[in-house]
């Protein structure tokens, strides 16, 4: 399935009034200095199959690098270090699908802080026992994100712990927007870039960076069939509440809150085309990375190379994939590889 802006277009006239997200170009280039020697800046690596596939250069920005294994370092780092001393003395907490969790618990250690973790009972257990392994607090609520989020706002309610959001924060959002200025640096004649899509701080953030820079180049989102909820908001005109479900793709579940203040309107107003996948299309991205690719990649950090695969991505000229992570269960990323079905 693909969702482009004409597709939108009955719902945009529709959609409430939404406040303008506040997020430019210096936002993200403040991010990248502020967390400067704290993540790792990320190689661009050509991916010889994919590019013959395609007839184009395609290129991996390998977020895999980063020492926790994700892209999320990069917000949760910036939101951490923007927070005044004596809000994040009293502690972190956040809710998380797994990836933003250990990136939160990994910047608490560093900086001798403690952090709270919320996490619903969706989440895999090797991505809790990473959190847990970094010495944060794990609390498991739930079945969904919104109801870890529900454990969030009472911890920071009741006793004053400081909320680093998973996604819908312009901090959170500049440093993930800093991977776009690395893309445009590296890859001056970017045309495409294909972005895993969940609650849209990635996304927004690669896009805020990549129009400014490089206007011209496209900007696809790419999420699983199974509970996308940015894109059923970008279908609807405005935040919708979703059934999370279980996906391959885990770290795209979770919804984009109803009352969503940033990511929404940046990936309405930036992104060119949503594009959806089955399981069967994310378990053939997991093999293709592990196989041809020589990496470990989890189900959300396969989507661009799983789409590039299906035909449900056409880029037009040289193209960056976002492989966002590699926190995968080690059975479950065998059983793919050897040809199981997903």
């Amino acid at each position: 399935m693909t969702v482009t802006k004409p597709h939108l277009a009955a719902a945009e006239a529709e959609r409430p009034a939404t406040q303008p997200a506040s997020l430019v170009l210096s936002d993200i280039e403040a991010a990248a200095a502020r967390i400067a020697g704290r993540v790792v800046r990320t190689p661009l690596v050509a991916s010889p199959s994919l590019s013959r596939l395609c007839g184009h250069p395609i290129h991996l920005k390998l977020e895999t690098r980063q020492p926790i294994g994700a892209f999320k370092l990069r917000g949760a780092m910036n939101a951490v270090l923007a927070l005044d001393g004596d809000h994040s003395r009293r502690g972190l907490v956040t809710a998380s699908t797994g990836n933003h969790g250990r990136a939160v618990a990994y910047a608490a250690r560093e900086l001798g802080l403690h952090a709270t973790i919320c996490m619903s009972a969706l989440v895999p257990a090797n991505k809790v026992e990473a959190i847990r392994s970094l010495g944060a607090e794990v609390r498991i609520v739930g079945r969904s994100q919104d109801d870890a989020q529900a454990e969030v706002e009472r911890l920071v309610a009741e006793h004053g712990l400081a909320p680093i959001q998973p996604f819908d924060h312009p901090d959170v959002v500049a440093g993930q927007g800093t991977i776009g200025l690395e893309l445009v640096e590296d890859m001056p004649d970017l045309a495409c870039a294909l972005i895993p899509l969940s609650g849209g701080g990635l996304a927004a953030g690669i896009a805020v960076a990549v129009k400014a820079l490089r206007p011209s180049a496209r900007i696809v989102g790419i999420s699983m069939e199974r509970g996308a909820a940015m894109a059923a908001a970008l279908a609807a005109g405005h935040p919708v509440a979703m059934v999370e479900e279980e996906t391959l793709a885990d770290s795209l579940g979770g919804g984009i809150g109803l009352s969503n203040r940033v990511t929404f309107a940046l990936c309405r107003d930036l992104l060119d085309e949503v594009v959806l996948l089955s399981e069967t299309e994310i378990a053939a991205g997991i093999r293709h990375a592990a196989r041809d690719e020589g990496e470990i990649v989890e189900g959300a950090g396969a989507v661009g190379i799983a789409a590039l695969l299906a035909g449900k991505a056409n880029p037009l000229g040289p193209t960056a994939l976002i492989v966002s992570g590699r926190n995968i269960d080690e059975a479950v990323h065998r059983r793919i590889v050897s040809g199981a079905a997903a």
